[in-house]
């Protein structure tokens, strides 16, 4: 399907709306068939969750709507581009397509950089700001060989 302006302006809107009630400055819709099957903002203040951003929001909500956590098919309208965080949850929800209005570096001028996470995903993991370290890979990879095992796993 191709971009339609009306659920990028719905996207906005909803961007709009959510700062006066405490959110941050963040929309999106997901459209499947040409309808909006979800949306969201950005709650990360009003509930206190990192990860409450506008694209995860619609994301968990189009899936409880539709049912399923698979979103091939369905398209999201975003009215900034996906943070690294979101771009993941999009990708996993397998979405077809991303139409996004404001830019990355229009995020950071509004002080949402997030080009530090860029930087520190291309460093080793023992060089992050956040170090990370494999512990006990082999005690762990029972639960791969039980899933690898496992005859009626839903996989995604």
């Amino acid at each position: 399907m191709a971009y339609q302006k009306e659920f990028m302006e719905t996207a906005i809107q909803l961007a709009l709306d959510n700062i006066n009630r405490g959110g941050g400055p963040f929309g999106a819709v997901i459209v499947k068939d040409g309808k909006i099957v979800g949306q969201g903002c950005n709650s990360v203040t009003n509930h206190l969750d990192p990860t409450a951003h506008a694209e995860v929001m619609a994301i968990r909500n189009t899936c409880q709507a539709l049912d399923t956590f698979i979103l091939e098919g369905c398209e999201i309208y975003s009215s900034c581009e996906p943070c690294p965080m979101c771009l993941s949850a999009i990708y996993w929800a397998h979405i077809d397509r991303i139409y996004y209005a404001c830019t990355k570096c229009d995020a950071a001028q509004a002080g949402f950089d997030d080009s530090f996470i860029y930087k520190q995903l291309d460093l080793p993991a023992d060089k992050r700001k956040i170090v990370a370290e494999e512990h006990d890979r082999k005690a762990s990879q029972k639960i791969f060989d039980s899933w690898i095992k496992k005859e009626d796993k839903i996989e995604y």
